[in-house]
């Protein structure tokens, strides 16, 4: 090898030498000093490499198996509480599907026409049958139980599966279809009876497990969260004020309770929501404070008694806000007082808002309906009203709601088979009629005589059967006395044109 070649190998070497040694020892300079320079400046061409925190799972695995533990000692707690429902009917409505959980009258609702046209049975036997399939939960130890109305109406027998394999027959103690509601009664003592949460409570987001018997699976639970409160308008029963949750809640479901981590019932499970026949996320609870003020009454008087105010109330809009100069869309505007109702001697006028109803916020019309409702009858309340550009405060005793009112749905809508079911008015918008009396229709229920005859929406009713009709009340009071069988006369207003309309029941 020639020498000069040797010599550039060697000159390389030297080179690559040194800036080995040089990095070596600039890397220790770095540790050494903490980043910094000589005179502790800040390096600010180079960052010292991020220091290795050892991260340490003990807490959180702790952390996850407590709540593990809570969880499963919420179920033991609570799954003893709840039974399976089982009814015998020879009622003349078929059988229409293969499994009795299927025949949930609420199932057939959300799930729809394919899920009837897909498993509907060809023909139906016609002997007394097991027609249906539901949960409870017991609620005290001498053996009452409360369930769903629907799970239980129109029962010859009902039968009722302990969680300790017991099998006993229950007799109905009272229901009530306007909430969905029944107690039923075991003749056992010493019962496992849950105690009841306060649903007034309840936040969105908070855990809670629904349990029952879906699909007749015995003592089944699912974990899910408060989805809303306060679920209004849903078109199920007339007093809606649902807790909505995404805990899976399943046809057999039905009358079972919706407990917090506590253990306590803080709703009875209802009703699903579904398009597509499967799980979706939306299942309804009956709040319990107003399950068991509907209990209470049903136990003490085999019937509900629902307090009355005497007002007639609407939603808030945004425009009424403006006018009314209110500070936002929340609470009840009265639109009538009933004379010498409780309202009306507590000082309760037209244009007031309803903002709170002894200490509660009152979100809405449905809602102001519910709290009054569930106030048993005597009962002195506070209520907060805005008149006048100003917070006001009054004191009324809440009365008995009259019988002639208890078949009335809120808001001006009337209830029962009748020429006019299904039709909604509220207050005339002033200037629009002579007076501003009548009422407007803002809702014709699809296939209705109402809607038959060619009552529409925006129509102004002046009169029904020649009686002159100047308020919702006055509108509530005539519907009433309909019979389901009785031709109605209706004077109304359309635009400018003022035309008589016959309507029949169909």
């Amino acid at each position: 090898m020639p020498f000069r070649t040797v010599l550039q190998q060697l000159r390389s070497r030297r080179v690559l030498t040194v800036l080995i040694v040089l990095a070596v020892v600039g890397l220790g300079w770095g540790i050494q000093s903490g980043g910094l320079s000589v005179d502790n400046q800040p390096q600010l061409a180079t960052a010292s490499p991020p220091k290795v925190v050892p991260v340490s799972t003990k807490g959180s695995i702790r952390d996850v198996d407590a709540f593990n533990r809570r969880l499963i000692e919420t179920a033991k707690r609570a799954m003893p509480s709840v039974v399976n429902i089982s009814v015998l009917s020879t009622a003349e409505t078929p059988q229409l599907f293969p499994f009795p959980f299927f025949d949930d009258p609420f199932f057939r609702r959300f799930f729809g026409e394919e899920f009837e046209r897909r498993f509907r049975r060809p023909e139906a036997p016609k002997a007394p049958r097991e027609q249906g399939v539901g949960s409870g939960v017991i609620v005290s130890s001498d053996g009452y139980i409360i369930t769903n109305n629907h799970v239980v109406e129109n029962a010859d027998e009902i039968r009722v599966l302990l969680a300790d394999k017991r099998r006993l027959t229950a007799k109905v103690v009272g229901t009530d279809p306007k909430t969905d509601l029944a107690v039923i009664k075991v003749d056992a003592t010493g019962l496992p009876a849950l105690p009841w949460g306060d649903s007034s409570k309840l936040e969105v987001g908070e855990i809670v497990m629904a349990i029952g018997n879906p699909f007749g699976l015995n003592q089944t639970v699912t974990m899910g969260i408060i989805s809303a409160v306060g679920r209004a308008n849903v078109g199920i029963v007339d007093y809606e004020d649902f807790i909505q949750t995404d805990a899976a809640i399943n046809p057999g479901n039905s009358g079972g309770p919706l407990v917090n981590l506590k253990g306590e019932v803080i709703g009875i499970n209802t009703a699903i929501f579904s398009r597509s026949g499967g799980y979706m996320g939306i299942g309804f609870a009956i709040p319990s404070n107003m399950a068991k003020s509907v209990m209470k009454s049903l136990i003490e008087y085999g019937k509900v008694i629902r307090g009355w105010l005497g007002v007639s109330i609407q939603d808030l809009t945004p425009e009424l806000q403006e006018q009314f100069d209110a500070p936002d869309v929340n609470g009840a505007l009265v639109s009538d007082v009933v004379e010498d109702s409780p309202a009306d001697k507590g000082g309760l006028k037209r244009g007031d808002i309803i903002r709170t109803y002894n200490g509660t916020t009152v979100r809405d019309s449905r809602h102001l309906r519910s709290l009054v409702a569930e106030t048993a009858p005597d009962t002195t309340v506070r209520i907060g009203v805005w008149r006048d550009g100003e917070e006001r405060e009054l004191t009324v005793t809440i009365g008995e709601m009259p019988k002639e009112m208890a078949g009335l749905r809120p808001g001006g809508e009337a209830a029962g088979k009748h020429a006019l079911a299904g039709v909604r008015v509220e207050p005339v918008p002033p200037g629009r009629t002579e007076g501003d009396e009548g009422v407007i229709v803002t809702e014709v229920e699809p296939g209705s005589p109402a809607e038959f005859a060619g009552l529409q929406e925006g129509d102004i009713i002046l009169e029904i059967n020649r009686q002159p009709i100047r308020s919702v009340r006055d509108f509530e009071r005539i519907t009433s006395r309909l019979g389901p069988k009785d031709r109605v006369l209706v004077l109304l207003q359309r635009g400018r044109a003022t035309i008589f309309i016959t309507i029949s029941p169909r």
